[in-house]
């Protein structure tokens, strides 16, 4: 009976060691999981944001400057 209850115990040991192995090794990769998930969710919406801005009509253009006309019949500057 000795020996059963030493390999009873040495095998829930083993199996609660495993568990414990493979629960460690995905929470250490929740990080990088999550890192990620927040790139792919930004690079989403810069996307979104950059068809949003391809369907905008040209309204928000600035307006062409003035052109200033000289009105004097000197004619252009000497030059130095």
């Amino acid at each position: 009976m000795d020996g059963n209850a030493i390999i009873i115990i040495l095998a829930i040991a083993g199996v609660a060691s495993v568990l414990l192995f493979a629960v460690k090794g995905i929470l250490d990769q929740l990080p990088d999981v999550f890192d990620s998930f927040r790139r792919a969710r930004d690079a989403w919406k810069r996307l979104k944001e950059e068809q949003d801005e391809v369907l905008k009509p040209d309204d928000a253009e600035d307006p062409q400057p003035a052109v200033t006309v000289r009105t004097d019949d000197e004619g252009p500057p000497d030059a130095a």
